[in-house]
């Protein structure tokens, strides 16, 4: 008789698992991930001492389903070149981005957005030599919202024989 009951409570014990687990519902995301190209995708300017190659550029940004709202910062990813045309060593420090609406405006982030306008190297290029990496910087809400970046400043920071800063300008747009 007690292999009966010890039979009985294990088989209504695995019921009791099997069913109790099976009704958990699984919800549906209540955000994506949207990824728009800059126009163009590539660009290249020469500076007094470099030559600058941007590609690949892409703003990243998660919306939620419902509102179509932007909820986090959105970032811009791209591959960077750099080319020392001086006859000196160029130590690189750091590359910082600003953003530009039609009228020249700086385009501001809001309160309460992930403010990242740097990426930071740490590389000596010979002359003639190059370097390759990513660009991963945050970008306002509001050169994405409205359309409106109209242009895009890299800053390259570098130490030649004197300490020097040089700033270029890319015309972009995003579609």
């Amino acid at each position: 008789m007690s292999f009966k009951k010890i039979f009985i409570f294990i088989a209504l014990s695995m019921a009791i698992g099997f069913f109790g687990c099976a009704k958990e519902k699984v919800e549906a995301p209540k955000q994506k991930r949207i990824t728009k190209n800059l126009i163009p995708p590539k660009t290249e300017i020469m500076g007094t001492n470099f030559l600058i190659e941007v590609s690949d550029l892409e703003v990243i940004t998660i919306e939620d389903i419902t509102s179509k709202e932007i909820v986090e910062t959105p970032n811009l990813r791209g591959r960077i070149k750099i080319t020392n045309k001086s006859k000196d060593m160029m130590d690189i420090q750091a590359i910082t981005v600003e953003f530009f609406d039609e009228a020249g405006k700086t385009i501001d982030f809001d309160s309460g957005e992930k403010i990242a306008k740097a990426t930071l190297y740490s590389t000596v290029i010979k002359p003639e030599g190059a370097t390759e990496g990513s660009l991963d910087v945050t970008i306002p809400r509001k050169a994405i919202k409205g359309k409106a970046l109209a242009k895009m400043e890299i800053n390259l920071v570098y130490i030649p024989s004197p300490l020097n800063r040089e700033t270029v300008t890319f015309p972009e747009k995003v579609e």
